[in-house]
């Protein structure tokens, strides 16, 4: 679903009581190639002050300054909601159940998570690398979601642009680090034909199944690849050097 908040063209999911998010794309900011126009990432080799100004006009449109993150590809989560937290934690997640606490992840092939109860009174965000999927982090964020709201229920998450399964090729060890959590993973991987220990991974279906498995009754796939998408959205596996965009999500302030 595509929206313009604020001036920004945008993709979102679902509408969900209480919560508001939205993915960013390379339109509607600052810059030059190959980070036009709106890269939010501070260690994408662009202009720092660009990236400022993007990150100005991302602000602009939200309640609050988001928690960016230094993302490190692991499957740590940070709470949102305590004091004194550094600038930009190294973890790849974040929850809240503060409303108009601001989460951010960014993201340029790897999966933007976010994650919610029905109420609308918790909320998670994650960014989902195949490293930090098979790690758990989707699980952990779950988990800390859990912990901060234990009444909390009827789980849903939105799974936002990402590489799809026609352009995700990986090696035996991809595939391994999934069977090894469980054998049924297998079913979203396909042998890449005259590619011998190559295989396609569907990233999105491996999010879905996770979620699923960890209690997520209602999940929602975007369904758009940042690498054939080349004008909408920024693609590492695609361009190398290039931006990042952002899931930015937040429950209603009161």
């Amino acid at each position: 679903m595509e929206r313009v908040v604020a001036g920004l063209p945008v993709v979102t999911g679902p509408q969900w009581t209480g919560v508001n998010y939205f993915c960013t794309t390379r339109a509607g900011g600052a810059g030059v190639a190959p980070h036009d126009t709106l890269n939010l990432g501070r260690r994408a080799g662009d202009d720092p002050d660009t990236v400022t100004e993007n990150r100005r006009r991302v602000r602009a449109a939200v309640p609050a300054e988001p928690l960016w993150l230094r993302q490190v590809h692991g499957s740590e989560v940070v709470d949102a909601d305590q004091p004194d937290l550094p600038d930009e934690p190294a973890v790849d997640a974040s929850v809240t159940a503060r409303p108009g606490r601001v989460l951010a992840v960014m993201v340029a092939d790897c999966l933007p998570v976010v994650i919610s109860d029905a109420q609308g009174k918790v909320l998670g965000a994650a960014h989902a690398g195949w490293r930090g999927l098979s790690g758990g982090v989707l699980e952990h964020t779950l988990a800390a979601m859990r912990a901060k709201a234990p009444q909390a229920a009827g789980w849903r998450a939105w799974v936002g642009p990402g590489i799809g399964p026609e352009a995700f090729e990986v090696g035996q060890d991809v595939l391994d680090a999934f069977e090894a959590d469980d054998p049924a993973a297998r079913r979203y991987f396909t042998e890449r034909p005259g590619r011998p220990g190559k295989w396609l991974a569907d990233l999105a279906g491996l999010a879905d199944f996770r979620l699923r498995r960890a209690g997520v009754q209602e999940v929602s796939l975007s369904g758009m690849c940042t690498v054939a998408e080349q004008g909408r959205f920024f693609s590492y596996r695609r361009d190398g050097e290039t931006g990042r965009m952002a899931l930015i999500a937040w429950l209603d302030p009161v």
